[in-house]
């Protein structure tokens, strides 16, 4: 096992800030996780995730600008760290390294 823990919804929130680079907050990400994987994502358990995530040093985040449109709120916006980077490589490596090792005869039904 590598240096880099990761879950699966970790792992795809890390990548899913990766893809919305510059644009990457909360409900940007739920939206971009929904449509590309189909499937439900709660902003509560996105918040968790990303709360953790910084403090494993994954990600980093810092507020936009204030706006009239959200009542003045400013939105956090996220972005991904080297050692962010270093643990997606990891975990692609991984996969990629047990995707490979499957002999071709396991999916011929």
């Amino acid at each position: 096992m590598g240096k880099y823990q990761l879950g699966e919804f970790e792992e795809l929130v890390l990548l899913t800030v990766a893809v919305l680079h510059g644009e990457a907050y909360g409900v940007a990400i739920v939206e971009e996780m929904e449509r590309r994987l189909n499937r439900k994502v709660s902003i509560g358990s996105l918040q968790t995730v990303l709360r953790r995530l910084e403090k494993k040093g994954f990600l980093s985040s810092a507020f936009g600008e204030a706006t009239q449109v959200r009542g003045g709120k400013r939105k956090r916006f996220f972005t991904v760290t080297q050692d962010g980077k270093k643990a997606m490589e990891e975990v692609k490596e991984q996969r990629m390294e047990l995707w490979n090792a499957i002999p071709g005869i396991a999916f011929k039904f």
